[in-house]
């Protein structure tokens, strides 16, 4: 057997499903494992998922892992972990959970964003984030505990993140680190915690359950006995601890390579929409929307807007044609209505109807934040058919791409894509047209973990810097510019104050439509639907595939 540590672990546990990827040191793929993530929605708003079941499925697919890669305990030099973000994953004595994390999707925290927004203290919070509040966030979602819920947190000696507890049972070792500990209760300059923001929030008595924060490109820490027995690892390797999901993602796929003033856009279950920036050229709107994620890379961050959902929309109109197929029966697979999206879309006409991509229950947070905002179709006519519903899908997504780049600033010079949705042919003319710039997918397949593992790369010793990093890990995997079509660019320019001025005007008709909603009979119910597998299948599908 081999003793040499030719192999970096990048470990990405997302809403549907956790991965386990093996690098080489220049960042060839070698092999990844996957385990269906769990969580459940409730009636109450409520999205929860169990940390031991999270942890025990973050060590099979390490486990599984082992089993695709020879000798891989003895070859890896480190391991990185990143995770789905924002949600409060609360930890209490002996390191055991508290309750059941509450997650990113979690909307019960919406009535303390009211009230907190109202703080004389919120355009200070705002300034020093650089984020907004919403329903997601740990922040809200603490504050929300802390009114509601008190014993919850009394019960509570440290609040985590996902990836942070994950890191907890590698480790033994309680941290956070500075991406998610800056916009949620920091500074993005200093990528600290700073008081104003947690006085904000109501927060300055439960300051105490705020964890050490690490940089994982800097510190790591061994891999535990018991995380070792767990995962197949060796003890002592070295763990680093990542920043959050979003930016590892676009680490991975190209938000800061090449020197291009370039974007990012992960087009998965969720929208992402993302700008690398000095931290001194941040544009901060108006409106107090929007995040401010730090880079693992000096004086860099991220300026991000993200749509609540885009893909979900597209699986969401494919299931009604399937549904409608079924009723009369003829049965299609989700994949094969997926082939034949692009032959849909040449049957219709672009820019024909509007469509807002709001399909989430719990509303929109980008670049707009309203747990109220539903998805519409606007000028239909007896003419239209399903292609045409199709298409003003795919194009709501391109014009909600723009309008959250339109919330930062200047339209990007060039979009660089990933996530699912972007091997589609169609999906990335539209994106392109609508944000007016070229767009590049790249070719790396498992961008959050790539991003994870680049950092423990950089942490020991295998590049002198992340800029290194990039340069071989990423900017070679970037495909050819793919200029947008100049008759689309001028249909979606046209088409964009309408969507624009459209999704301001329903904002009394979301608000109606949502009193009525909660006066209904069964509005308190605690009916929960868990998130089989079937279930997480057809999710999964519905992101790679798109």
């Amino acid at each position: 057997m081999s003793d040499t540590r030719d192999i970096l672990i990048g470990i990405d546990a997302g809403t549907s499903v956790i991965k386990a990827v093996a690098f080489d040191l220049a960042g060839r793929q070698l092999a990844v494992a996957s385990v269906l993530n769990h969580y459940a929605i409730g009636r109450d708003g409520s999205a929860r998922q169990s940390l031991k079941q999270t942890w025990d499925d973050c060590a099979r697919a390490l486990r599984d892992l082992g089993e695709r890669v020879q000798d891989l305990a003895r070859r890896t030099a480190a391991l990185a972990v990143t995770a789905q973000g924002d949600g409060t994953w609360l930890v209490g004595a002996g390191n055991r959970p508290v309750t059941d994390a509450w997650l990113w999707l979690d909307a019960r925290a919406a009535p303390s964003v009211r009230r907190l927004v109202r703080s004389p203290l919120e355009r200070q919070r705002f300034e020093r984030t650089g984020t907004g509040l919403n329903t997601c966030q740990q922040g809200s979602q603490m504050a929300h505990m802390d009114a509601t819920a008190p014993e919850l947190l009394d019960g509570t000696e440290v609040a985590l993140h996902c990836k942070d507890w994950l890191y907890l049972n590698l480790t033994g070792v309680r941290a956070t680190d500075p991406s998610e500990a800056s916009f949620t209760f920091g500074d993005f300059r200093t990528r600290r915690y700073d008081d104003t923001v947690i006085e904000s929030l109501g927060l300055t008595a439960r300051r105490h359950l705020l964890p050490e924060i690490v940089d994982g490109t800097e510190i790591t820490h061994p891999l535990s006995p018991e995380a070792a027995e767990a995962t197949g690892l060796l003890m002592g390797t070295p763990v680093s601890l990542g920043y959050v999901d979003m930016v590892m993602t676009a680490l991975g796929a190209g938000v800061h390579a090449g020197g291009a003033p370039a974007a990012c856009s992960t087009v998965g279950s969720t929208g992402v929409h993302m700008r690398a920036v000095a931290q001194g050229d941040v544009m901060l709107n108006a409106e107090g929307t929007g995040y401010v994620i730090a880079l693992p890379v000096p004086g860099i961050v991220t300026q991000v807007q993200t749509n609540m959902a885009a893909t979900l929309n597209i699986d969401w109109v494919l299931r009604v044609a399937g549904d409608l197929l079924s009723e009369m029966g003829s049965e299609f697979a989700h994949g094969d209505l997926v082939k034949r999206i692009e032959g849909w879309m040449e049957k219709s006409q672009p820019g024909a109807l509007l469509y807002h991509p709001y399909i989430s229950d719990t509303g929109e947070r980008g670049p707009f934040v309203n747990a109220d905002a539903r998805a519409d179709f606007i000028g239909l006519s007896a003419n239209h058919r399903f292609p045409d519903l199709l298409r003003a899908v795919v194009e709501g997504l391109g014009l909600a791409a723009r309008d959250c780049y339109a919330a930062m600033g200047e339209l990007p010079k060039e979009l660089r894509l990933t996530g699912g949705a972007a091997r589609s042919r169609s999906l990335r003319g539209v994106l392109a047209a609508c944000v007016e710039a070229p767009v590049r997918v790249s070719a790396r397949e498992e961008a959050g973990a790539a991003g994870a593992a680049m950092m423990a790369a950089v942490a020991v010793g295998a590049y002198p810097t992340m800029d290194a990093c990039i340069a071989e890990w990423v900017t070679p995997l970037l495909g050819e510019p793919e200029a947008p079509d100049a008759d689309l660019i001028r249909t979606y320019r046209g088409l964009f104050p309408a969507y624009s001025q459209a999704r301001r005007a329903l904002v009394p008709v979301w608000n109606t439509l949502a009193e009525v909603r909660n006066a209904a009979p069964d509005a308190g119910a605690e009916a929960e639907s868990e998130h089989t597998e079937q279930t997480l299948i057809a999710a999964i599908s519905a992101e790679r595939s798109a």
